[in-house]
């Protein structure tokens, strides 16, 4: 007697005894569910648990842990449903798979490439990666901190509070800026001056109030270039470095520098003017017959 009989057929002649219908079907679906679910909860007490300390002993971040752990679960999914497919009589489970994708190939394949392809996308965002859960990441005129990343799609959550849900093939296939990558960010801003206002004064002042402000760093030290002899300005850029940046960061230290920059010109007399329109020309007429004549009084 075949294993697969020897615990099918107890099932059913119980069943059977007591008078119910299609008792040998009915058994193995309860061999199958019973089968199933104390492999996979098994699994998942023993294996999963293993699998968790060998990923701390590695030193694998939350970033690569979490698509592995989705793995796991999965992995145990298919060991469960297999063992019970065969334990139950319903033939082998993995043939029958392979059978049924070998014969619709095709048409997975087209319905699937999408899918595919920001699978494999999510493959290579956790072995590059160009992000990390928790960075803020700018692309496609898109910005935002990243909240969750699967191996189909990555969530990011704007400034607004907007939940962006994104193909990883979207990201993989577009520049994507990550300003938090490194531990320094240098933050660039151009100040317009008048052409008669000194720019030696203006650069001065630029540079202390950079140097005064606690969250800019002192090394690499403040600079300022003129980069530009605009229409009715002259254009002095400030590059400034923060560390450890974040959105909040970046926004609250150029607010608070430009506010102290703009403050200390008012005090000096610096003059950051706005641009000026002179609209010139005359009006012509290339004959006045038929122009009335003013009536007299």
């Amino acid at each position: 007697m075949s294993p697969v009989v020897a615990s099918v057929g107890p099932v059913a002649d119980q069943l059977g005894q007591f008078g119910v219908p299609y008792a040998g079907t009915l058994a193995q679906f309860l061999v199958f569910a019973g089968v199933f679910l104390f492999i996979y909860f098994v699994g998942q007490a023993t294996v999963g648990p293993l699998v968790t300390r060998v990923m701390r002993a590695r030193g694998l971040d939350e970033h690569a842990r979490r698509p592995l752990q989705k793995l796991k679960k999965f992995l145990i999914f298919v060991v469960a449903l297999s063992i019970a497919f065969g334990t139950a009589g319903f033939g082998n489970f993995l043939q029958a798979v392979a059978t049924i994708a070998a014969a619709a190939t095709l048409a997975i394949g087209f319905a699937l490439q999408d899918v595919i392809k920001n699978f494999v996308a999510g493959i290579f965002i956790y072995t590059d990666k160009p992000f990390r859960i928790g960075d803020w990441i700018e692309w496609n005129d898109n910005s935002g901190v990243v909240e969750d990343i699967s191996l189909r799609v990555t969530r990011v959550r704007t400034f607004d509070n907007e939940l962006l849900t994104v193909p990883n093939g979207v990201l993989m296939s577009d520049v994507i800026k990550n300003p938090v990558a490194k531990d320094e960010l240098r933050l660039k801003f151009v100040f317009g001056i008048g052409y008669d206002d000194d720019i030696e004064k203006a650069t001065e002042i630029i540079i202390e109030e950079a140097e005064n402000h606690k969250g800019i760093l002192s090394d690499p030290e403040p600079s300022v270039r003129l980069v530009e002899l605009g229409d009715s300005s002259v254009g002095l850029q400030s590059r400034i470095w923060i560390s450890n940046p974040s959105r909040s960061d970046f926004v609250k230290t150029r607010g608070e520098y430009v506010t102290t920059v703009k403050q200390r010109f008012d005090q000096e007399g610096i003059d950051i003017p706005y641009p000026n329109r002179t609209i010139g020309g005359g009006l012509e007429l290339d004959s006045i017959d038929g122009i009335a004549e003013p009536a007299d009084d």
